[in-house]
């Protein structure tokens, strides 16, 4: 009976409806600027008309509708200015410079912004004293958010995305709730996670015996002591164990043994003595990974006592099994880690852990019942607020402790088993899966509400930390000083070391800088095309397949003769391809640095306050010796990150020219100039060009002549845009992305491609502004088109900040924070403070 009540009990706290029950659906608000009365709207059909009907109608009217857009077939004028997607574009098109068309008659700045102006407030019908900042999803934590909450709450690791599948993302980022649903898949893993996590962090008993490791680097041996020593090896060591005060111990040597995957005969005969007696000896044979602890109880007085670890082969090396075709040979390892030494084990040297301390505020459990359960509802009290993230009501405190107490009660159970059970339910509640928000009370029932202190501190620490707030900012919530307190608090946030999580977060969405590690890039191909030798190369490979398929065959048919033919010219083969040199590599710690060199420009943009205008043109850049060889840049040596200055004619500095994000927006075998100019378009400028239509034949496909030769890269796009589908985007993207032509797919610098020179790297941008190189090309973006960049970056963040994409009430929230960076040259603290302090960030909308 005891039982059924305990999970009755647990069901209802895990039912979602009874915890949605008086939380409505999270929204968010935009940026306040002046009132709508205040502002001259331009009419339609004298100012705005005549515009559309000189500069768009060419294309866009009188039976005309290129892109399937006409200006003039809609039934009246009110159906017109429904049409909120087709103004959002026009506006975006209008600023950016991409329309009227490059080939037409270019608007003047007076007709720019009486166009933006009307489609602002005229067709938008944007408010800037109320602006309708759209619905957001209910947000759950994503899987980095969940690991880095239990870590903070729990004090344990927890790697959610080994246990979690994938979580989707939307507009570029993990961080979406329109994206972020629940699986049947994903809500029985957190039930698995929650008992997981729960078992491991919370402890069960109020005393433990005082424990002392040692490293393997204690013992002493003829040799040095390495953590993996071979079954084949014969190994006598030795480490001297300190003990100061009288007591009983319990002596525990850490170790495994381990194997490849493929089964391994090695064995050894394994003996550990401690102070003279022998304690364990057993024999070692293959696993594929198992940990034994030999350990014993000693009483010991004060001094010194030796510990001796031997191995003794069994097996002999002309035993082990061959080769394995592409795994090499089969290996069986001990694996010796330290010896942990608990004790004096009697009760008086036992001690209350700190980790009891973290989920119990009493050394001691009370004994009265009714003070166990007023014990427990402190508990709880204290733990479901932590992890609900704002304080927990009176009705589900009670539940709780009564799932705690239900539990405790249970045979072979204890109050402390009873505390994690309830522990469990709330780690897999949806008020701690989801970022519960509410609002403050507002007097006005047609003006959005600001988020309540809790919900602010909850955005604050998800939008930098990527996890739960800490208790400066829920003890500042409880206050209601938080906001009068936030720019200190975002200067503090900023400088904490959980602020990487914004950089790797954000940044490496952003940038794509978490792929360069597994983005698929074969760099032998990659430096043959390079060279002019790929078709050479392909020919020897599809060769040397051919003549091990003949030398199977020649094997089977025991044509003797036939075998060493063919074998001898594999050999040649083999010895021409070892006559190249040393073969190229893009793995590992390469990858890892061009990972870390973004991310760190980044991460020291943002605590030197540096311009958001340096991310993409600077003189500088972080490298260790083995990038800044594969960049070509002499003098650095060692393995250390570190910031260099760049040599006054290095095309590198900016994010432009970095390996991570030329290595990301290549093929795995040759460069994409498609694909960097639309990561140009999309992630510095903000405007990317439509999905490619559909039966357009490949990039490769236009590449061969019609005698079978092989055209350049260039020659190829400049087919491409000749075709009539095509040409309206490759115009936009060819020109970004063949700047970049001299880096390959692997970022580093090359002066051919294909064998020819690379040539004619200069180009023109959509709006008109030409460039001679990629240098140039990153001027242009930080001078000409900083604005296109300034409002880019801006709905990047803030897309990530608020959790959805961008909405027509935005354009006022980013207009204001563009123009405040354009006054502070782009520093990155303007782009940061302006996105919280925004009704965006601070708001949510009102309920209908």
């Amino acid at each position: 009976m005891d039982w059924l009540r305990v999970k009755r009990n647990y069901a209802l706290l895990l039912n979602p409806f009874s915890m949605f029950v008086r939380i409505s659906i999270p929204t968010l608000s935009f940026a306040i600027v002046s009132p709508l009365s205040a502002l001259t709207v331009p009419d339609y059909e004298k100012e705005v008309l005549p515009i559309l009907e000189e500069h768009c109608y060419d294309c866009h009217g009188e039976g005309v509708s290129k892109g399937k857009v006409s200006l003039d077939e809609f039934a009246s004028h009110e159906e017109m200015l429904t049409d909120t997607h087709l103004w959002m574009h026009v506006l975006k098109n209008v600023r950016g410079g991409l329309m009227p068309p490059p080939d037409k008659d270019r608007l003047s700045a007076e007709e720019v912004n009486t166009l933006i102006s009307w489609v602002k407030f005229g067709a938008l019908k944007l408010d800037p004293a109320s602006p309708d900042p759209g619905r957001v999803t209910l947000r759950r934590i994503n899987r980095k958010e969940y690991s880095n909450t239990i870590r903070d709450l729990m004090g344990i690791e927890f790697r959610a995305d080994e246990e979690f599948p994938a979580d989707d993302t939307g507009y570029g980022f993990d961080t979406i709730g329109d994206v972020l649903s629940i699986s049947p898949l994903l809500l029985e893993k957190y039930m698995q996670a929650s008992e997981e996590i729960v078992a491991k962090a919370v402890p069960l008993e109020n005393r433990e015996s005082p424990e002392h490791y040692m490293g393997r680097d204690r013992f002493r041996s003829q040799g040095a002591v390495n953590e993996v020593i071979s079954l084949y090896d014969a190994a006598d060591m030795t480490a001297m164990i300190d003990i100061k005060q009288e007591g009983t111990y319990r002596v525990i040597l850490d170790c495994a043994v381990g194997g490849s995957f493929h089964f391994d005969p090695g064995k050894a005969q394994f003996t550990l003595d401690v102070d003279g007696k022998q304690i364990d000896q057993r024999e070692l044979v293959w696993h594929n990974y198992w940990d034994f602890d030999p350990s014993t109880e000693v009483k010991w007085k004060p001094g010194q006592y030796p510990l001796r670890l031997q191995l003794k082969p069994r097996q002999g090396y002309d035993k082990k099994p061959p080769e394995i075709p592409g795994e090499g040979f089969p290996f069986v390892d001990f694996r010796l880690y330290g010896i942990r030494v608990v004790g004096p084990l009697e009760p008086e040297f036992a001690y209350v852990p700190d980790r009891y301390r973290r989920f119990f505020p009493r050394d001691t459990v009370p004994q009265d019942s009714a003070e166990r359960l007023t014990y427990a509802e402190e508990i709880m009290r204290r733990f479901a607020t932590r992890a609900f993230r704002r304080p927990v009501d009176e009705a589900s405190v009670k539940k709780l402790a009564s799932i705690a107490m239900n539990a405790a009660s249970l045979p072979e159970s204890s109050f402390e088993k009873g505390i994690a059970k309830a522990m469990t339910a709330v780690i897999a509640s949806p008020r701690f899966l989801f970022r519960m928000e509410e609002t403050l009370p507002e007097a006005d029932a047609h003006k959005h509400p600001l988020i309540d202190e809790y919900a602010l501190a909850s955005r604050l620490s998800y939008f930098l930390w990527s996890t739960m707030p800490d208790q400066e900012l829920i003890d500042l919530a409880a206050r209601s000083e938080l906001r009068k307190n936030l720019p200190a608090q975002v200067q503090r946030m900023i400088r904490d070391e959980r602020s990487r999580q914004l950089v790797s977060n954000f940044a490496g969405q952003w940038l794509q800088t978490r792929d360069v590690e597994s983005v698929s890039i074969d760099a032998r191909v990659v430096v043959a095309r390079d060279e002019g030798t790929e078709k050479e190369m392909r020919e020897r490979f599809e060769r040397f397949m051919w003549l091990r398929q003949e030398i199977g065959e020649a094997e089977k048919a025991n044509n003797t003769p036939r075998v060493e033919e063919l074998r001898k010219e594999i050999e040649e083969l083999r010895a021409q391809y070892m006559r190249r040199g040393k073969r190229p590599e893009f793995e590992g710690s390469l990858r890892t640095a061009m990972r870390r060199e973004a991310e760190m420009l980044f991460s020291h943009i943002i605590r030197e306050d540096r311009s958001v205008l340096e991310l993409l043109d600077n003189d500088s850049t972080f490298l260790n010796e083995e990038l800044a060889r594969h960049y070509g840049i002499p003098g650095v040596e060692g393995g250390d990150m570190r910031l260099v200055k760049l040599p006054p004619d290095s095309p590198r500095g900016g994010l432009l020219t970095m390996g991570s994000v030329l290595a990301v927006t290549s093929n795995p075998t040759r460069t994409s100039p498609v694909k960097r100019g639309l990561f140009i378009l999309d992630n510095f400028l903000g405007t990317p060009p439509p999905p490619p239509p559909a039966n357009v034949a490949s990039l490769e496909a236009s590449e061969k002549k019609q005698d079978g030769s092989t055209m350049s890269l260039r020659d190829a796009l400049a087919m491409h845009r000749e075709k009539p589908l095509c040409a309206s985007c490759h115009n936009r993207m060819d020109p970004l992305g063949l700047a970049l032509e001299n880096f390959n797919a692997m970022g580093a610098w090359r002066d051919k491609d294909q064998g020819l020179p690379i040539e004619g790297l200069g180009g023109k941008l959509i709006t008109g502004e030409s460039f001679a190189s990629v240098r140039e090309l990153k001027k242009l973006l930080v001078t000409e088109r900083r604005f296109d960049y300034y409002r880019c970056i801006t709905e990047k963040l803030l897309t990530y900040a608020i959790g959805r994409g961008p909405q027509p009430g935005d354009v006022l929230t980013i207009d204001a924070i563009t123009e405040k960076l354009d006054q502070s040259n782009g520093k990155f603290s303007t782009l940061l403070t302006s996105i919280i302090e925004s009704p965006a960030f601070q708001q949510r909308q009102r309920n209908p």
